[in-house]
């Protein structure tokens, strides 16, 4: 069963969620801490063409199954026209200001 972007438990993560969905990159952006870091698979990758790849320019999209980690851990199924849908985990390192300072994501 799917949990709605508005009732995830973490804000900031409820805001990445929502700016992926709605192809947002500016706003995406302002979600991250200055030098926001990623990996993806276990291997660290260079942010902004990662983001550009799988998430912007494909229209990535996430289905959030569940969320561990008071929200800072995702099962969703996220989805983009080169990869098609996978089931993937995400977890997310927030700041005490509230900005997304590394997130990781592989598949679950």
């Amino acid at each position: 069963m799917t949990i709605q972007t508005t009732r995830l438990s973490d804000p900031a993560v409820r805001a990445f969620v929502a700016a992926v969905n709605a192809h947002d990159r500016e706003a995406f952006m302002e979600l991250l801490a200055p030098g926001a870091t990623m990996a993806d698979d276990g291997s660290d990758r260079d942010l902004d063409d990662w983001i550009d790849r799988e998430i912007f320019s494909t229209h990535g999209h996430m289905e959030v199954d569940r969320e561990s980690n008071g929200g800072r851990a995702l099962i969703a199924r996220y989805s983009n026209d080169t990869w098609g849908e996978m089931r993937t985990r995400w977890t997310f390192t927030v700041e005490d200001d509230g900005k997304i300072s590394r997130f990781e994501t592989e598949q679950a």
